[in-house]
């Protein structure tokens, strides 16, 4: 029987997310006849914690599912444990790394990926706590529908069951590596007010994402494109295309990876920055690892928190910290284009060596591109007044730190990965 992890990480309250996240549990189970480790890693305050326990406790009992709810403390034991059998160097530094007292979308998913090893899963499959499963025809539309069949499987008897194929069939001998979607409704990023307020400021923002040298016309496609998803029109009907997965067609709150990457690379675990957990959809991407494309997209929606006296703030210097990752994952994934299959093994599984020697490369680049990223982030939020106008302030008083941490958050991920196989063994049963 095929083990999977249905995951969950998450930081607010979420009832019905996790009774929703239990019924594709059931479905999986019932469907395909899987073993379902079902896996809430809650970081929420205490009283969003026990009504996520009063949930859990209320749910019905299914044969294969199995429902793991881990608050922070779980979750510090058990990397505790894994930290001290793997005997690595500074161990207080990777338990920070993999538990660390900030948000950070890398690490918590990090988490999943060990606690997925532990339970001896071949699979992750990811949702978030934002979000929700679209409704056709009454009943709601699964992800894992198109996730549970051919993971770690090659991708030549994948073929077989996919609308349509579009890969090189020198790839058709590799292992499915990746199933995903995007997601439709907000944009997957909270900053539709920008836009709103002023359409060319936000194109100048969000333009900051992209390398510093492409020509304007490609930073204007890549804008409109940016954090749209798959847009607003709903579902209608199954379509999937095995491929090697464009990254900008799937979203983190709808994806499934096979063992053999997760078990190899970890995700960056910045804190305070969005976007910190997609480095795995472009190293599958150019690796050329085959994934399943499909269109069971997950509806987004934006919570209140973000846009409070004190959500907005945190949110926007999140926004920020991502801007400032840019220069040297654009640094990284070129390199990684440049390596393509020269990444895996001769068992098509990736090579976290090599992943550590282009990271590290990386951390020495000039700093002058995120000083000029900082200056246009500062007159763009300034023009725009008001509450922007206010964290333009408070982003000038943390200019230094914040260039320090987008070079420190590199090295972190570094050191993460080059230790990640022997945490991976330290928790295999």
């Amino acid at each position: 029987m095929n083990r999977v992890c249905l995951a969950l990480p998450t930081n607010r309250a979420c009832s019905a997310t996790i009774t929703a996240l239990h019924a594709e549990a059931a479905y999986a189970s019932r469907h395909f006849g899987a073993d379902v480790q079902l896996l809430i890693l809650d970081s929420a305050d205490a009283a969003a914690r026990a009504g996520h326990t009063r949930t859990v406790a209320a749910l019905p009992a299914h044969r294969g599912v199995t429902v793991h709810h881990l608050d922070e403390e779980a979750q510090r034991d058990f990397l505790r444990r894994a930290v001290r059998k793997a005997d690595l160097p500074d161990p207080g530094r990777l338990l920070d790394l993999m538990l660390p007292p900030a948000v950070s979308y890398g690490a918590c998913t990090n988490r999943a990926f060990l606690l997925a090893a532990a339970l001896g899963c071949d699979s992750v499959h990811r949702r978030d706590s934002d979000s929700t499963y679209q409704l056709h025809a009454g009943q709601p539309v699964f992800p894992v529908h198109h996730e549970l069949p051919w993971l770690g499987r090659p991708a030549a008897e994948a073929a077989t069951a996919v609308t349509r194929t579009d890969l090189a069939p020198a790839l058709a001998h590799h292992p499915v590596s990746l199933a995903g979607a995007s997601f439709i409704g907000e944009l997957s990023v909270d900053i539709g007010e920008i836009r709103r307020l002023d359409e060319t400021v936000y194109h100048d923002v969000v333009g900051l994402w992209a390398p510093a040298d492409w020509p304007e016309e490609r930073k204007r496609a890549l804008v409109e494109e940016s954090f749209t998803g798959a847009g607003t029109a709903p579902f209608t009907g199954d379509h999937s295309t095995l491929t090697v997965v464009d990254p900008m067609r799937v979203d983190m709150c709808n994806i499934a990876f096979d063992r053999a990457v997760y078990e190899r690379v970890p995700l960056p675990p910045a804190t305070d920055t969005i976007g910190s957990d997609y480095f795995l959809l472009h190293l599958v991407h150019d690796a050329g690892l085959p994934g399943i494309l499909h269109n069971r997209h997950i509806e987004n929606f934006h919570t209140p928190e973000r846009r409070t006296d004190t959500g907005f703030p945190a949110y926007q210097r999140r926004f920020v910290k991502f801007l400032l990752s840019m220069p040297y994952f654009h640094h990284v994934y070129d390199r990684m284009a440049a390596e393509g299959a020269g990444l895996l093994d001769p068992r098509q599984r990736v090579r976290p060596d090599r992943i550590v020697e282009i990271l590290r490369e990386s951390t020495g680049l000039d700093r002058a591109e995120n000083v000029w990223r900082l200056d246009r982030v500062d007159t763009a939020y300034r023009k725009l007044g008001g509450r922007y106008a206010r964290f333009a302030e408070q982003l000038a008083s943390e200019r230094t730190e914040l260039l320090e941490q987008a070079e420190r958050d590199i090295e972190d991920f570094a050191h993460l990965t080059e230790s990640w196989p022997a945490l991976v063994k330290a928790v295999r049963p």
